[in-house]
């Protein structure tokens, strides 16, 4: 059953304790057209009803032990998992790429920065792939966001790195004002350069750069809402 053309897109942003960018999502998309957000606290997340979930920034339960480590025993993490499994489109941004890493719904894993230093810049990236709910027509296209931590860096076995690669699960990379994936355009160490990849369904996807911190110009950028935009440009699933 497909979502009919004239019904809204509905949208869970979900805050954890430590979160902070929940409202900034919720802002962006209150510039894509069909689209109804709403924030839910964690432990009484129900996605029932919505067509994609929004894992935001912060610093999830102060970031303890490892970033997204105590997330991961949330309720809303066996929530998240359910529907990711019926096909829900999931985006996790900087901590929430973290979380999702560290509730098995994306390979690999987030580690400290390669120089051992928070990076809070603007950088590049190469789409990889249009696969994904998060970036319809968008394969190929260079997008410049906004970075902010400390444990970017993301590392897999030589396996699953081959895996993702292979498979076409890379979605975004890092590259240089040339478009070249170079050790320099590379913030924080992560191997392959890889900013952001999906699940092998391709309907979750996780990215260290701030989509919502760009949404629109008087940010100093809204290549953002672009993917945000690509979530209405896809036929989603009606009811979950």
């Amino acid at each position: 059953m497909q979502r009919p053309a004239d019904r809204v897109t509905r949208v869970a942003i979900l805050r954890f304790p430590g979160t902070w960018s929940e409202r900034d999502f919720a802002h962006a998309f209150t510039l894509v057209p069909g689209v109804e957000t709403e924030i839910l606290w964690h432990a009484d997340a129900s996605l029932k009803g919505f067509d994609a979930a929004i894992v935001p920034g912060g610093f999830a339960y102060g970031d303890y032990l490892r970033a997204g480590a105590i997330a991961k025993i949330s309720p809303a993490a066996n929530e998240l998992r359910r529907f990711a499994a019926e096909g829900g489109a999931i985006l996790g941004s900087c901590n929430g790429f973290q979380i999702l890493c560290e509730i098995g719904l994306l390979p690999g894993a987030l580690v400290r920065n390669d120089h051992l230093e928070f990076r809070c810049d603007w950088v590049r990236m190469r789409v990889e792939s249009d696969q994904t709910p998060w970036t319809r027509g968008l394969k190929g296209e260079f997008l410049r966001m906004p970075i902010a931590h400390g444990e970017g860096n993301w590392v897999a076995d030589e396996r699953t790195v081959a895996e993702v690669e292979e498979r076409g699960q890379v979605v975004f990379r890092y590259v240089d004002e040339q478009g070249i994936a170079t050790p320099e355009a590379n913030p924080n160490g992560a191997m392959r350069n890889i900013a952001g990849l999906a699940s092998a369904g391709w309907n979750v996807v996780g990215l260290m750069p701030h989509p919502e911190r760009c949404s629109e110009a008087a940010l100093g950028g809204s290549d953002g809402l672009g993917v945000l935009s690509s979530l209405v440009a896809r036929a989603l699933p009606a009811f979950r």
